[in-house]
């Protein structure tokens, strides 16, 4: 089945509904709100050539068993306990084209294997796999293990050796079929197979399986026709970790279209940690969305434990509530019965053939396979048959040997009883339901699936075309029309200038001002700190009592000698007056840099673009910010003298007792009074220096950090918005202006708009026609899979109806003059 063929509607979807996304990336407002990827990924899947089943779980939860109970052939090789890491592809073959394909183990992998297995076992592994010898030795070492633990399916310890000992007998037995690095393929015709069977004889034996990598089937089987492939996965349980993360890839992969999630619950009455990691990652995967089959198989093991039965249905209830794919089965009664089905007493219902390698005697005395312990017990112990229809004959009960009692419970009661067992498997229930999936519902769901990603993009798209149509439709048609629209609307053009210009304003200072991320205002006054501290040290530490001692003498001629006090009164003048300059130097910066940036942005922004083209200039925008800019830097450099002015005065904590202003003015006083020469003075210079220091540190800090960015915040808050708020009047008050200028430039303008708006009209309509025609292919193919009520909306002629206004040109003197009016009255 292909959609070509056998939905000839459908054989375009691909490029329709790429045609849609197209549509969508050209739309940068719709595409940020809607997500195309989505789209893909279901489209990818409904035309996709292949449906991939994975079948995921753990070990011994019967996967294997369940798929061939499903296909109702022996396939895969199955057995309890660890079977096998090996993934199996099972696809679809013509009659008579059936082929199998086998990938082996590299003697890398087949090494990390051997090590894992060792590992739990408590083994050591050989240092050489290629040595016989300790190939052999380590064989009868795990041999040793399952017959301590009682047999190879009493305890995970004997699963594991189990499987280390198929594993061994593997490479031993294919040695010459494995590469050391790279995983070697070969078809059944190389192995001299004929036929699937053999084949599949050959890789169900357990020591094959194990060495094997990969399989690939091709059946003649219904269920896989339309692309279907079952692909059977190691246990996410598995013993080697890199098995295990192989499920969880191949669950994890976009190219999984579907998960039949087979359960242990039923055995174990809970999750395990490595279930509940498995139905995460598929739940996460987008390319699965639904399509998840529970099946809680070894349902038979809670026929005899109620207990058990009850934690099942209590995990069912509390965990997959709302999930309606669930289904509980015995993969082991429902195959085999499916198969016992075809015998009869003369092969002892399957001993002698379907059952032949699991019967074989050991010292005299046959084994019994699993199913007839299984069957026996379903018979007799489990309480589903019902005694009145299934009476247990007497020569039952009198034997003690399994395989007896198994032959004379079928030849007693006959098929109808295997009729009943297969029907308690629940494999013919999951069986139907599969297939009525894969063959009815599968198609419908992923075409229904896309259709549902694809309404929301549809409904966006449409609107947005239709706004836009309207928009369109609603512009004046001819040149005249055109001009009179734009004079109409330029008192209220300008009103929005001076609105964007003031708004613009506000933010700027909002930026530099409030949260403090204007870089550019930030840089000048990192500067300014910087400037100020350097300039202090600067001072400080070139201080000369000597400079300072002449300056004071040539004050006062007529005394030689000159009062400490007097020293450091000059000392005070001189810090405060060169810090002055520092802080103007730079307050000066700062405002010219910060209007400098101001204007730079004003002129990048639409809105003054816009006022050149409706007065030909800015409206003296420019003018009055470099006049406003002059009157903030002269203010700010006032306040930076008065800031500067203030550092004459000592600071009163420069008295206060117990400080060390204090401290340091008397142990200062105390040195420079001792004589009343000039070299007293010199000796108390460094005195003197941090005498300064510690009164100017301070008072500079206070500046910097505190008091001075808060001036420059509130000098250019206070002459910028009021300015702002007279320019913003003044633009509009420009009308008169704009509207002459206006009139030179609207007739080629109009032109411009006309044939703009006759252009972007062509390409909606182009637009429109192009989302109608792929809409419309695609309801079809939605139409063909029955699926009517998922059209999605196509864009009709009776959805492009406008109404267009009309406005009288008498009367567009009047509401221009009107309009000029009002803006003026409510500013």
């Amino acid at each position: 089945m292909t959609l070509s063929t056998d939905f000839p509607q459908c054989q375009n979807l691909a490029a329709q509904v790429e045609t849609i996304l197209e549509l969508l990336q050209k739309e940068p407002s719709l595409r940020s709100q809607q997500d195309g990827s989505i789209v893909l990924s279901s489209l990818r899947k409904a035309i996709a050539p292949t449906f991939d089943i994975v079948f995921a779980g753990a070990f011994s939860a019967g996967k294997s068993m369940l798929i061939n109970a499903l296909l109702e052939r022996e396939l895969l090789y199955s057995a309890e306990g660890h079977a096998t890491g090996t993934e199996c592809k099972i696809a679809y073959a013509k009659a008579g084209e059936e082929r199998v394909v086998l990938k082996f183990l590299s003697e890398v992998e087949v090494r990390e294997q051997v090590q894992a297995l060792c590992q739990l076992i408590g083994q050591v592994p050989p240092s050489n796999i290629n040595q016989m010898e300790s190939l052999k030795q380590l064989q009868i070492n795990t041999l040793a293990v399952i017959e301590q633990e009682g047999g190879k399916s009493k305890s995970k310890r004997a699963k594991d050796a189990d499987a280390l000992n198929l594993l061994i007998e593997g490479f031993i037995n294919n040695r010459d079929r494995i590469s050391s690095t790279a995983n070697a393929t070969y078809s059944m015709e190389q192995f001299g197979f004929d036929n699937l069977k053999k084949a599949a004889d050959y890789a169900r034996r357990g020591s094959n399986s194990a060495v094997l990598k990969q399989v690939e089937y091709y059946c003649n089987h219904p269920l896989l026709q339309d692309g279907n492939v079952i692909i059977d996965t190691p246990g996410i349980d598995a013993p080697v970790k890199k098995d295990a993360a192989l499920t969880f890839q191949k669950v994890e992969s976009p190219d999984t279209s579907a998960v039949i999630f087979v359960l242990k619950t039923a055995s174990t009455g809970e999750l395990t940690s490595e279930e509940t990691e498995l139905s995460e990652k598929i739940q996460s995967n987008q390319g699965i969305r639904d399509r998840v089959f529970y099946v809680f198989n070894r349902i038979d093991e809670t026929w005899m434990n109620s207990q058990l039965l009850q934690r099942l249905n209590q995990t069912i209830v509390s965990q997959f509530r709302g999930t309606s794919r669930i289904y509980k089965t015995s993969g082991l009664l429902g195959f085999y019965g499916s198969q016992v089905r075809n015998t009869s007493l003369s092969d002892r219902f399957g001993l002698d053939t379907i059952f032949a390698e699991s019967v074989k005697s050991i010292g005299g005395e046959e084994d019994t396979p699993q199913f007839v312990n299984e069957f026996n017990s379903y018979c007799l112990v489990s309480g589903k048959l019902d005694p009145d229809k299934f009476e247990i004959p007497p020569n039952v009960l009198k034997t003690s040997v399994k395989n007896e009692k198994y032959v004379r419970l079928l030849d007693h009661l006959g098929t109808g009883l295997i009729d009943q067992l297969i029907k308690d498997s629940g494999i013919e229930e999951f069986r139907n339901a599969i297939t009525n999936y894969l063959t009815n519902e599968k198609r419908p769901l992923l075409f229904a699936d896309l259709a549902d990603d694809l309404q929301p993009i549809c409904i966006a798209l449409r609107q947005f075309y239709l706004d836009k149509w309207q928009a369109l439709e609603s512009q004046p048609r001819d040149i005249e029309a055109i001009k009179l629209q734009e004079l109409q609307k330029l008192g209220q053009d300008l009103k929005q200038i001076g609105d964007r210009l003031r708004e613009h304003i506000a933010h700027e200072l909002n930026v530099a001002i409030a949260s403090d991320k204007n870089h550019g205002l930030e840089a000048d006054y990192r500067k300014l700190k910087e400037g100020m501290v350097r300039r202090l040290d600067e001072l400080i530490g070139y201080f000369s009592v000597a400079e300072v001692h002449q300056r004071a003498q040539a004050s006062h001629r007529r005394n030689s000698v000159v009062p400490v006090m007097g020293i450091l009164a000059e000392g005070f003048y001189y810090l405060a007056n060169e810090l002055e300059d520092v802080l103007v130097e730079h307050s000066q910066k700062i405002v010219a840099n910060f209007f400098q940036g101001l204007i730079e942005s004003i002129k990048k922004t639409d809105y003054y673009r816009e006022l050149y083209r409706l007065l030909g200039n800015d409206g003296g925008v420019e003018v009055r910010l470099a006049k406003l800019k002059v009157t903030a830097s002269d203010a700010l450099v006032n306040e930076a003298k008065t800031e500067c002015d203030r550092y004459v005065r000592e600071r009163p904590e420069f008295y206060t007792e117990g400080t060390n202003s204090i401290y340091q003015l008397r142990q200062t006083l105390q040195q420079a009074c001792r004589g009343y020469d000039y070299q007293s003075m010199i000796d108390a210079e460094p005195s003197i220096r941090q005498l300064l220091k510690l009164d100017f540190e301070l008072k500079v800090k206070e500046t910097i950090i505190r008091t001075f960015r808060q001036t420059i915040n509130q000098t250019l808050s206070t002459h910028l918005l009021e300015s702002v708020e007279k320019q913003s009047d003044d633009i509009l008050q420009q009308y008169d202006n704009a509207r002459d200028y206006l009139a030179q430039t609207l007739q080629k303008e109009a032109q411009i708009k006309l044939d703009q708006n006759r252009s972007l009209q062509l390409e909606v309509e182009q637009s429109i026609a192009t989302y109608n025609e792929a809409i419309s292919g695609i309801n079809q193919c939605l139409e063909m899979m029955n699926l009517t009520r998922k059209r999605l909306p196509i864009i009709s002629d009776a959805d492009l109806i406008t109404t267009t206004v009309i406005v009288d040109a008498i009367d567009a003197d009047s509401f221009i003059v009107d309009e000029v009016t009002y803006f003026s009255r409510h500013l």
